[in-house]
C-alpha cells in the first residue's frame, strides 16, 4: 500500500447547480452554480488527509477496487461502520469497522475474504477513516 500526502493544486472547477439526471439530457451551462474546489470537498483538514492506492479486491463490495485512491482523514474518529486504514500486526490493510458482541472485527467486503478478529492479543490501530474513493470509469 503507497501512501502519499495529499497536494493538490489549488484550482477552482465549475460545479453545476443540480444534479445531473441519469437517463434525460439537460443543457448544464443553465444550471451553474459557485465554483468547486475539490481540495475544500475531499479535505477539508489537508493536515490530517493523505491518498493511498488500494491493491487487492478484499473490498469491492464496497465500490474499492484494486488501483483506486482512498482519501484518508486521520483527524476522524473512526467509530464501527466506517471504512478504515489500520495496522494489524505491522501490515496496513483497509476493511470496515464492525461491532460483533462486546468486540470489533475488520471486515472485508468480499466473501473470498474472512474477517480478521480484534482480540486482545492483536497488535492493532487505526491509521484513518477513509473519506472518498477516487477510481477510474
Amino acid at each position: 500500500m503507497a501512501v502519499g500526502a495529499l497536494a493538490c493544486a489549488r484550482h477552482r472547477l465549475p460545479l453545476a447547480g443540480e444534479a445531473v439526471p441519469a437517463g434525460f439530457p439537460s443543457p448544464a451551462e443553465e444550471y451553474l452554480e459557485r465554483p468547486l474546489d475539490l481540495n475544500e470537498y475531499v479535505a477539508p483538514r489537508p493536515e490530517a488527509t493523505f491518498f493511498v492506492r488500494v491493491s487487492g479486491d478484499s473490498m469491492i463490495g464496497a465500490g474499492i477496487h484494486h488501483g483506486d485512491l482512498l482519501v484518508v482523514d486521520r483527524s476522524q474518529e473512526p467509530r464501527p461502520g466506517n471504512v478504515v486504514i489500520a495496522l494489524v500486526d505491522g501490515e496496513f490493510t483497509v476493511k470496515r469497522l464492525v461491532r460483533e458482541g462486546e468486540g470489533l472485527v475488520l471486515a472485508p467486503e468480499n466473501e473470498a475474504y474472512a474477517p480478521i478478529a480484534l482480540t486482545p492479543e492483536t497488535e492493532f490501530s487505526v491509521w484513518g477513516v477513509v473519506r472518498h474513493v477516487v477510481h477510474r470509469v
